[in-house]
């Protein structure tokens, strides 16, 4: 049976824009350092935007998989019993954030294991409701950058005229052939859903896990300036500060992983004076 993205979609109100932006965040694939759902989750909290719409997650994705537990668990929703009582469990969610005078639509989501079609119904239809024009992916992939260094962020695009003003903003153009995401997927959708669409990744340290405060900072502060957001960035620089001082005091504590460092950031900085001295 046909699924319809009329029976996952939930709209509590329909926010005033005028050609809008879309900013999508999904976690999991290209979310790295919780690059993708941490910038997006910090835009909502710094705007203030309201949480204005849903899409229901039952359909989209995949909790009881076969095989070992170890594979299991990377399906299963993560829960919290404390003392013998069950406290907690966190369902997948998809939640659409509107800040009306910014023109922006921000949404943070799980990217769907299944019905990636209808998934992306919503999303367009969804756009089509609040009149956007422009969708923009945030997220990221481990690479040879440095924990000391600012990330490299990559540009793929639906159009070429969105890949010339996008290069505005100091970015790479990707290249890659292997394992799509779905918003690769929503890309080759998006033209004729009569909408741009850009994707942009950063190159974040490959040898770090966990949450990189570092790398959210750099991409929120371009993110922001993409998007002409006047925005109080200093607690970020705070969070990220401290977290390069905590990780390279470890990493000195590990001699093949301090030169292993020391190299990247040799790479880093003689691409930098390269790029620089080209006539």
């Amino acid at each position: 049976m046909n699924q319809s993205w009329q029976q996952f979609l939930q709209v509590r109100r329909r926010p005033v824009l005028h050609q809008a932006t879309m900013v999508l965040a999904f976690s999991g694939w290209m979310d790295g350092g919780d690059v993708s759902t941490g910038t997006v989750r910090r835009l909502v909290d710094l705007l203030e935007a309201e949480l204005f719409a849903e899409i229901d997650p039952e359909p989209f994705y995949i909790f009881n998989f076969p095989g070992t537990m170890e594979i299991a668990a990377l399906f299963r929703p993560h829960i919290e019993i404390r003392d013998g009582l069950i406290k907690t469990i966190e369902m997948p969610s998809n939640q659409f954030f509107c800040h009306e005078p910014a023109n922006l639509i921000l949404f943070i989501g799980k990217e769907p294991n299944l019905l990636w079609r209808t998934f992306g119904d919503c999303l367009f239809q969804l756009a089509k409701l609040t009149d956007v024009a422009r969708i923009i992916f945030v997220g990221s992939f481990g690479g040879a950058v440095p924990h000391t260094r600012q990330p490299k962020l990559y540009v793929t695009c639906s159009d070429e005229k969105l890949l010339a003003e996008m290069e505005q903003y100091a970015v790479r153009r990707s290249g890659y052939e292997g394992p799509g995401s779905f918003t690769s997927y929503l890309m080759t959708r998006a033209p004729a859903e009569g909408l741009e669409m850009a994707s942009l990744a950063a190159e974040i340290p490959g040898y770090l896990q966990g949450t990189n405060p570092v790398s959210i900072e750099a991409v929120t502060r371009r993110l922001a300036k993409l998007l002409k957001l006047s925005l109080d960035l200093d607690s970020l620089r705070v969070a990220s500060t401290s977290w390069e001082l905590q990780v390279s005091e470890v990493i000195e504590k590990n001699r093949e992983l301090a030169k292993t460092v020391r190299e990247l950031e040799e790479a880093y900085d003689n691409e930098l004076l390269e790029g620089q001295t080209e006539p």
